[in-house]
């Protein structure tokens, strides 16, 4: 089955390859996809915005992802803004270097963490399907780690006790992701749509 994915974010492209080809899915991708403004005020808002534009737009089934790290200290910020929170929108040291800025003093129990992904599939039919994966965790006091992008240098996931999400390989970091959890749940969701 295609499925478009409305992103322009390669990395993220990549990430949602990687876990939907093996359960028998084509992810495509369109550059000439618009740009959406994220103005929802959920990541679930947000995710169904991008679903709406790129199936607008191809006419296959698409999948709009919204994800950011909802830090408790800080009443859940930055959360929706996650990608645009130090001002300019992808700059993901500024972003991580802000955060950890916000954070400095506080002890590790206070530092807890949560990465959160919402997904929306929007099928020609009309449906859609709408669900959320969450990864509990924790930020750490300084950026280490070499992989993944965004606050994954940040991110301490409670499965990998003492590292970062940049510190885990692919594989590792697919398995306890809030995104692969979700893609996890949508590909089942879409196994019961197409049985």
């Amino acid at each position: 089955m295609k499925l478009l994915v409305a992103t322009k974010n390669e990395k993220k492209r990549a990430e949602l390859e990687r876990i939907l080809a093996p359960l028998g899915f084509v992810v495509v991708i369109d550059p000439a996809l618009p740009e959406v403004e994220e103005n929802g005020t959920t990541f679930e808002e947000n995710a169904r915005l991008k679903a709406l534009a790129g199936y607008a737009v191809s006419g296959l089934p698409c999948v709009g992802d919204d994800s950011g790290l909802c830090v408790e200290a800080l009443g859940g910020a930055p959360g929706v803004c996650s990608a645009r929170f130090a001002g300019k929108h992808g700059n993901d040291g500024a972003n991580a270097a802000k955060l950890l800025e916000l954070l400095d003093g506080l002890p590790p129990e206070k530092r807890g963490a949560r990465f959160v992904c919402a997904l929306c599939c929007v099928f020609p039919s009309g449906k859609e399907i709408l669900l959320r994966g969450v990864c509990e965790g924790a930020v750490a006091a300084a950026p280490k780690g070499k992989n993944g992008f965004g606050y994954d240098p940040v991110f301490l996931p409670n499965e990998f006790p003492g590292k970062t999400m940049a510190q885990l390989s692919a594989e590792q970091k697919d398995a306890i992701s809030h995104r692969g959890r979700a893609l996890r749940l949508l590909a089942n969701k879409l196994k019961e749509e197409l049985a």
